[in-house]
Order: C-alpha cells, then structure tokens, then sequence
C-alpha cells in the first residue's frame, strides 16, 4: 500500500476515533498501521506479533482492547471464520472467501450483495448497519496438493 494512501487512510481512520470519542493513542494508531498494511487478515496474536518487534512493550489485552473499539465503532471488519481466532481487515467495505482448509482469506467486490432487497420483516427487526458476505470452499493450492496426493 503507497504511502500517500496509508497516510489518508490513518488521517480518515483519527477523524473517524474522534467522531467515535475514542482517545487517539499512540498504541492504537500503530495497531490500525500495522492492520492497514497487512494482506493476511492477522488475528490478534498475529498483529501482536509483528507490533512486538516494534513495540516490545505492547501487551496483547491492549490489541485485543484496540480492536474491539475499532470493530464496535465500525472503523474495522472483523471477519467471522469457523476458526477459533477471530480475524480483522481494516480495507474498504468488501466480502470474503475462505479456505475451509489453509484457512486462507480472499478479498473481494460484489456489488449486488450490497444492493439486494433485503426482507420485509427485517425492516420490523429495526436498522441494518452493514452486509458482509463470507463465502467457504477449498482454493486452488489446496485442490492440487489433494490431487497430487491420489496419484
């Protein structure tokens, strides 16, 4: 990601905290970096992890605490998987496929998910905030190594 983008993307992201009543720290601003610059959709370990070797101090409650304000404020996605860890993306509005295998997570657009009428009665249940479709099935690499070890 250039640095012009992650530059207005954290610039959004402090507004946005404001706009929230969430307290700009230098912890949670490194945190939504180090999101923001990921690929990999990390779990709260993982962001750990790789904050650690910058911030040895960091404790793993303070992301763990960090991402849920940010997933509550909606300044954040987190991904629902049938893993046990939660994973989190701090990319634009998107849906995700995943490996039910590797367990590996795919971005991508479609918009007439977000334009489908949805049902009445959930108009009755109240306000829709968002959509987030997840979609599971086994990726290319994993199909091979199945059908590399049949022969």
């Amino acid at each position: 990601m250039g640095d012009d983008k992650t530059g207005r993307q954290l610039r959004l992201f402090e507004g946005a905290c404001r706009k929230a009543g969430l307290r700009m720290t230098y912890q949670r601003r490194e945190i939504y970096r180090a999101l923001v610059a990921s690929n990999d959709h990390p779990s709260a370990e993982n962001l750990h992890a790789r904050l650690a070797k910058k911030m040895p101090m960091i404790a793993l409650d303070t992301v763990y605490r960090a991402l849920s304000a940010f997933t509550r404020c909606g300044l954040i996605q987190k991904v629902e998987t049938v893993e046990s860890q939660a994973r989190f993306d701090a990319k634009d509005k998107h849906h995700h496929v995943i490996c039910s295998r590797c367990h590996e997570i795919i971005d991508f657009h479609c918009p007439s998910v977000d334009e489908v009428r949805l049902p009445a009665e959930l108009k009755e249940w109240g306000k829709i905030d968002s959509r987030n479709l997840v979609v599971y099935g086994i990726c290319k690499k994993c199909l091979k190594k199945d059908s590399a070890s049949t022969v």
